[in-house]
């Protein structure tokens, strides 16, 4: 049982230096100046340990971040239902998704991630990529878990619309000023979420819109 244990904890010690460096090493030189050759050499792992926990430098480079959407899931998948509408619900898992994080380093570690995926292309298409699978991963949770009929709409919309509202949480809380805290990130999150239903019913003044160009 120990034995397991101090495996385990090796491992994520090398998880978490490859982050570390990567995020180091992205910064500066630069993500396109830093090979993987680069950042296995510094953590003295080879590709092939690399690849155990990573399938690319993009996937490095954003771990915080996934890091949470997979918590996410777990919590969505485990944790005890909360009543409230489906978004509240969402909410909800996500806010204890985040309060799970690790408290030392987590919150340096996404910003220095959002601020390099701001700068880098294949960052963000990764990004794209990586919210697609978790917005598939968790209306399979709710359909399984609640009922939900395959063809519920509403369902995907809900999902959608916590995945946008997180991202305009983040992207506030990352070019913020002053210094980063998971609790600002949460409070961002909530204040998002409570303007969804405003943005649904946010009327347009077309006679005041100036005409066509």
């Amino acid at each position: 049982m120990d034995t397991v244990s101090l495996r385990e904890r090796k491992k994520l010690r090398t998880r978490q230096a490859l982050v570390d460096t990567a995020l180091r090493r992205f910064t500066d030189p630069g993500f396109d100046a830093t090979t993987l050759d680069d950042l296995c050499s510094e953590v003295e792992v080879s590709k092939r340990t690399f690849f155990r926990y990573f399938t690319s430098k993009e996937d490095v480079a954003m771990a915080p971040t996934q890091d949470l959407w997979g918590a996410f899931l777990v919590e969505l998948e485990t944790g005890t239902p909360v009543g409230g509408t489906l978004l509240e619900v969402l909410e909800h898992t996500l806010l204890a998704a985040l309060a799970a994080m690790p408290e030392e380093g987590w919150v340096e570690r996404v910003e220095v991630s959002c601020r390099l995926a701001e700068a880098t292309p294949s960052m963000r298409a990764h990004g794209l990529q990586f919210c697609d699978r978790t917005t598939r991963a968790a209306i399979a949770v709710l359909r399984e878990r609640f009922g939900f009929a395959e063809r519920d709409l509403r369902v995907r919309l809900a999902v959608d619309v916590l995945v946008a509202a997180f991202h305009c949480a983040l992207e506030e809380w990352t070019f913020r000023p002053g210094p980063a805290s998971r609790d600002e990130l949460a409070a961002r999150l909530r204040e998002a979420c409570a303007a969804v239903p405003g943005s649904v019913t946010l009327e347009v003044n077309a006679a005041s819109a100036p005409g066509p160009r």
